[in-house]
């Protein structure tokens, strides 16, 4: 089985359409679209239904998925098992904020070579059994090999059409979200994220509707531009873009600032001279004063290591 149709078929379920799929693999869409149909031939099904506002998965290709991120979480842990090679991060999501701290760390380290991955909510597992070196997360209980630091706290905002009942205020307090539909169809639950906004609506009364199929960013940009009825959460510093029509606005959330304590996870005994780098590049910095966090949040390390 080629694992790179394989990748392929993941990102295209990660990011909804095939287009997005292509820009977060630096492939063009036709190459897409060439390796999904070539993973359909060799199993012998569909896995997608193509629709107008993105790709579908088909009843065998939810059946394949979890098998699919199996597929490539073994080639990492294959590779592992023979070289050192890159220090490989885990940041969820390409478009998500861990990608841009990632990305200053690579900046900052030209020289180190690196592997950016994005294994869902297979992070901790993969860092267990040496598949990757590290990954960002906000972490609760953590089994007694690995270890955590802090590394930011991004403030969550509220995103919104122009006539959104909302749109015009300069900032929102959690409170005034209440009775307002929160539309996020890419908050499952069981991972990280789906806890901490079942707390955040648990603590402040809020309604986050996570109903209906999860066809991708871009279609919750469209509902927020078509209707007044209907916004989102999403961090300040998740890359989103829209056409200027869309007017789309982003709230500033405060008293209290929810923020997603992003975190910074490996394994203790992991000596891969890149992860010394790593630790160190994100060891400054203050956590935001009087911000609300999940009560599960740990209290994660921020020891700084002193040699290497």
């Amino acid at each position: 089985m080629d694992l790179d149709a394989v990748r392929t078929f993941v990102a295209a379920v990660a990011a909804g359409r095939f287009q997005d799929a292509a820009t977060d693999l630096s492939i063009t869409q036709q190459a897409v679209s060439k390796r999904i149909a070539a993973l359909e031939k060799a199993l012998g099904v569909r896995l997608f239904t193509r629709t107008a506002r993105g790709a579908v998965l088909t009843g065998d290709g939810e059946a394949f998925l979890p098998h699919a991120r199996a597929l490539l979480s073994a080639e990492l842990r294959a590779l592992a098992s023979v070289r050192t090679g890159p220090l490989r991060v885990d940041v969820i999501g390409r478009r998500l904020y861990p990608a841009t701290l990632l990305r200053g760390f690579h900046e900052a380290h030209p020289d180190l070579a690196l592997e950016v991955v994005t294994l869902f909510d297979t992070a901790v597992a993969a860092i267990r059994d040496g598949s990757i070196d590290a990954s960002f997360r906000a972490v609760a209980a953590l089994p007694e090999d690995l270890d955590a630091m802090w590394v930011h706290d991004e403030p969550i905002q509220l995103l919104c059409g122009p006539a959104h009942p909302l749109a015009a205020a300069a900032v929102v307090t959690p409170e005034q979200l209440a009775g307002h539909r929160l539309w996020m169809p890419g908050v499952v639950p069981g991972t990280e994220w789906g806890a901490y906004y079942a707390e955040f609506a648990k603590v402040f009364g809020l309604s986050i509707d996570a109903a209906g199929p999860n066809f991708g960013t871009e279609v919750v940009l469209d509902a927020l531009a078509e209707s007044g009825a209907v916004a989102t959460l999403a961090g300040a510093g998740v890359r989103l873009s829209w056409p200027a029509e869309y007017d789309l606005r982003r709230v500033p959330i405060e008293r209290p600032t929810p923020v997603y304590p992003h975190s910074l996870v490996w394994r203790r005994d992991n000596a891969h001279p890149g992860l010394v780098a790593l630790r160190r590049h994100f060891a400054a910095g203050e956590r935001a004063p009087g911000a609300w966090r999940p009560g599960w949040v740990r209290q994660p390390s921020q020891t700084v290591p002193s040699t290497g």
